[in-house]
């Protein structure tokens, strides 16, 4: 009876430390904190997949279990009050420094768009009331944090819309007075989703007819930039990486624009594209924009055009037209658009799948005559910026708060 104990115990640690381990790239730091935490959000993926097959709950339903395990409620503490608005319609969570600034000095403010694939995460998650707090106590800012409406519920251009209303109602002068905020010191920022909402945002406003105010700077930390080619070399080199694996950023952008299933097999192939979104690969061909050393072993083969999806053809709405559009994709506008951007700050990870979307807008951006700081973390894995809190805080994550707050305190 004991022996078999033994063993049961043995094969039990066996099979545990099995499923935990996963090959990781040596140079990551805090290796096996780093299995640990993915070895919860894979097991999610697999019971969100089993829930899915068996008619329960669609996958993203499941996996929205991580927004509401780290969800807080935002109240006022000694430094920073914290309201709740409705800017426009949409959801915000202010926050402000309670000390009045001298002499009735203008303060910097920061509209910040969390990240999740527009479809999970929430500014009222813990590591983004953390990070609000400290743009706040840290720059003496006030900081907008967006609680725009999620796919699968709702597709783009929804998630989008409402982050434009939210900033064309902040950037209005009456509104910026209210706040004590400088109209010649605004930032939008924001991670993963959030960094292609702010990116989008900052081209559209530059179109916006009569838009006297517009921003100083965009923060984007390691950004999604482009739903064309899915097979650029970081999507290859990193497609098991934890955290972000290819196939769930594959799903993050078919949910993004539809729940037809068909579509999120045809991204997987990287067989998506049509006639219309084919003419715009050029502004997107890694090839030309990713410098040669992140080619590694890479050869570039442009994507594949099919006039349909699933063997019928693809109209002019939907996924289609979305696919093409810069707003989803902010890589697709020509230099011409990109020439009066506000300065960028833009943050990419060595072992993160979004690596190339972000180096590629740099190369853009500075051909353009865009002034871009651009931070890249050789050790860095994406969504290291929100692994701050306990018990899954990381160094590096501590280490890219301090640099990209530092940046914002020089340049805004």
């Amino acid at each position: 009876m004991r022996l078999g104990s033994i063993i049961l115990f043995v094969a039990l640690c066996s099979f545990t430390a099995y499923y935990i381990y996963e090959p990781i790239p040596e140079e990551i730091e805090e290796k096996w904190k780093l299995m640990l935490t993915n070895c919860f959000f894979r097991s999610l993926s697999h019971m969100a997949d089993l829930s899915e097959l068996l008619g329960l709950k669609d996958y993203m339903g499941v996996m929205y279990v991580i927004t509401l395990a780290e969800k807080v409620v935002p109240v006022s503490d000694e430094h920073v009050k914290v309201t709740d608005e409705h800017f426009d319609g949409v959801e915000v969570v202010l926050y402000q420094p309670k000390q009045q600034g001298d002499g009735g000095e203008l303060r910097r403010a920061i509209i910040y768009l969390h990240g999740g694939g527009w479809c999970l995460g929430s500014s009222r998650m813990s590591p983004y009331d953390q990070l609000a707090r400290e743009l706040v106590t840290e720059l003496d800012a006030v900081v907008l944090s967006v609680e725009y409406r999620l796919a699968p519920a709702h597709h783009f251009p929804v998630p989008y819309e409402d982050v434009y209303r939210v900033v064309k109602h902040f950037l209005q002068k009456g509104v910026l007075a209210q706040y004590s905020v400088d109209p010649g010191r605004i930032a939008v920022s924001g991670d993963s989703a959030g960094g292609n909402l702010a990116a989008a945002v900052s081209q559209q406003l530059l179109k916006e007819p009569g838009q006297q105010i517009q921003l100083k700077a965009q923060a984007l930390i390691y950004p999604v930039l482009q739903a064309l080619d899915l097979n650029t070399p970081s999507y290859q080199q990193n497609r098991d990486m934890p955290i972000l694996p290819r196939t769930l950023m594959v799903r993050f952008w078919s949910e993004y624009f539809t729940s037809d299933k068909a579509f999120f097999r045809a991204m997987m192939a990287n067989t998506h594209n049509n006639p219309e979104s084919s003419s715009l690969l050029k502004f997107v061909d890694w090839s030309a924009f990713l410098p040669e050393t992140y080619h590694r072993e890479y050869n570039y083969s442009a994507p594949a055009v099919v006039q349909g999806v699933g063997g019928e053809a693809v109209g002019m709405d939907g996924p289609s037209r979305s696919l093409a559009d810069p707003r989803a994709s902010p890589l697709l506008v020509p230099d011409a658009a990109l020439r009066s951007l506000p300065k960028a700050y833009i943050m990419t990870c060595e072992y993160d799948v979004l690596r190339d979307d972000g180096i590629m807008y740099v190369t853009r951006l500075r051909a353009a005559g865009v002034e871009v700081s651009h931070e890249h973390y050789d050790t860095g894995f994406h969504g290291a910026l929100m692994f701050t809190v306990w018990p899954t805080d990381f160094l590096i994550g501590r280490r890219m708060t301090d640099n990209y707050i530092k940046w914002l305190k020089e340049n805004l």
